[in-house]
């Protein structure tokens, strides 16, 4: 997929499989009426919404970098699926989220990254997936969660949902820009980076405000708040864009991996 032309396939949900218990969100294993498998995140779960908006702004811009990520699709969910489930908490949770939820092409077989297992990342990649969540502020890529499965012995990113947390405030926007992700330091894939100062050079030119704009169009109006500090579902989709913008031009990221240098010594 072209990054000037990102999309999002619509799928409907036919049949919940499982739950998977992992995590507080309680995503679940659905089949869709495209014969695929997925990894459902749920509007109505205990994160809600943001964490959404958070996966299609963070996962979409990762994969225009060129970073691997499972498919992104918007899947339709009838309540009505809840009647045969008998689990309380999953009838709740589907009941609690009709219609559009968000969900990940389901890779079976895959296995949670473990540094030690391997196999490990080259250096350039390395840094790149650095760079890119010092971009986005995931703070949730670290050895004890590192969120990213190895399918065919290689590293594919998931869970962007705690990514982009100035939207719970969108207060100190500038501020908040300007300032490295304090928890990088202790990123899975740091001690296999090359220099963040490349990657910059590297995925910095492509994060351009065209497509970060038509990534920010790719989230339903559902899933942003009708009023906030920033306005409604349009206000803030400027200030996602305008607040990525302003964190490649401080070059956070190479910053960032400075800080981490000095206080390691």
């Amino acid at each position: 997929m072209p990054a000037s032309d990102p999309a999002l396939r619509t799928v409907r949900a036919t049949r919940y499989v499982t739950p998977f218990r992992e995590g507080g969100s309680l995503p679940g294993l659905v089949e869709a009426d495209d014969d695929g498998l997925y990894v459902v995140k749920f509007h109505g779960a205990a994160q809600g919404p943001r964490a959404l908006v958070a996966e299609v702004i963070a996962g979409e811009l990762a994969r225009a970098l060129g970073l691997p990520v499972p498919e992104i699709v918007l899947i339709d969910v009838d309540p009505a699926l809840a009647d045969a489930e008998p689990d309380p908490w999953v009838k709740r949770l589907l009941a609690a989220s009709p219609v559009r939820n968000l969900a990940l092409d389901y890779l079976p077989g895959s296995l949670t990254y473990s540094r030690a297992a391997g196999p490990r990342p080259d250096a350039a990649l390395a840094a790149d997936v650095v760079w890119f969540d010092s971009l986005v502020t995931n703070s949730d890529r670290s050895p004890r969660n590192p969120n990213l499965l190895v399918w065919h012995r290689r590293p594919w990113l998931i869970d962007h949902g705690a990514a982009l947390f100035i939207h719970h405030t969108w207060t100190g926007i500038a501020e908040h820009a300007r300032k490295p992700l304090p928890t990088l330091p202790d990123h899975v894939f740091l001690p296999d980076a090359g220099p963040l100062g490349d990657a910059h050079d590297r995925l910095a030119p492509q994060v351009t405000e065209p497509l970060l704009r038509a990534i920010v169009a790719l989230v339903p109006d559902g899933w942003l708040a009708e009023t906030s500090p920033v306005g409604g579902p349009d206000g803030q989709r400027e200030a996602y864009v305008r607040y990525l913008l302003a964190r490649v031009a401080a070059g956070v990221a190479p910053l960032a991996i400075a800080d981490a240098v000095d206080r390691g010594r």
